[in-house]
């Protein structure tokens, strides 16, 4: 398995200024309103100054691993001045709040999430740079970090319903659609709809209901809607 990464992170409204007038640059977002812009070569202490005192606080992050062994380089800039960094390693022993890369994110003031801050901002998505380049690329519609978070959030929301509906067709519901709509008191419509795929969603948590136990959850449900 390898890694690849040389990249300047921060946040992903200011890195969108500062590279605006960069050809072909792009800022793939991250979690915690953070972005990542991907970099080809060495970038100068002086360009990197002048971002941070545009835009805010930025870290460059480099990471090589092929096969398990590789390294992490990290540096920090604020208000246009180096303010921690360089810093290199190869020895992952230690606590991992202590590896370059991580040191740097905290220095950002990324938050812990469960994970440790290369995970929780989201820099283990993609393994290489091909593969954050197309993630910016992807991103270049938005206007700002609100607006891609808000679709992604919606994405999100619409994927994982359809993959519900997807479980959902091949479960059995413990009532009928005739029984529902005599048990409800409704016509055909999009409740009955509603009501059998709740039906089914008790059996996917609970296992199979008998009669008895599917009028009285329905009842209770219907009440509730």
């Amino acid at each position: 398995m390898s890694y690849e990464l040389s990249a300047v992170v921060g946040g992903f409204d200011a890195l969108r200024d500062v590279a605006s007038g960069i050809r072909e640059a792009v800022v793939a977002p991250l979690r915690q309103r953070m972005g990542l812009l991907p970099v080809t070569g060495q970038l100068l202490d002086g360009t990197l100054s002048a971002w941070s005192s545009e835009g805010g606080p930025i870290a460059s992050v480099e990471a090589d691993f092929h096969g398990g062994d590789g390294y992490q380089t990290a540096a920090v800039w604020r208000a246009g001045a180096k303010v921690w960094g360089p810093v290199r390693s190869r020895d992952f022993s230690g606590p991992r709040e202590g590896w370059p890369i991580n040191a740097a994110l905290a220095l950002l003031g990324v938050v812990p999430s469960g994970h440790d801050l290369f995970l929780a901002v989201g820099l283990g998505r993609e393994q290489d740079m091909d593969g954050w380049r197309s993630a910016g690329r992807a991103a270049q519609w938005a206007a700002s970090y609100d607006e891609w978070h808000e679709e992604h959030e919606r994405a999100a929301r619409a994927e994982a319903e359809f993959e519900k509906r997807r479980q959902l067709a091949d479960v059995p519901a413990a009532l009928d659609g005739r029984a529902i709509m005599e048990l409800l008191g409704l016509p055909p419509g999009p409740l009955i709809g509603a009501a059998t795929r709740h039906l089914q969603e008790l059996h996917l948590e609970h296992g199979p209901l008998s009669r008895e136990e599917a009028v009285t959850r329905l009842r209770t449900w219907a009440v509730e809607h």
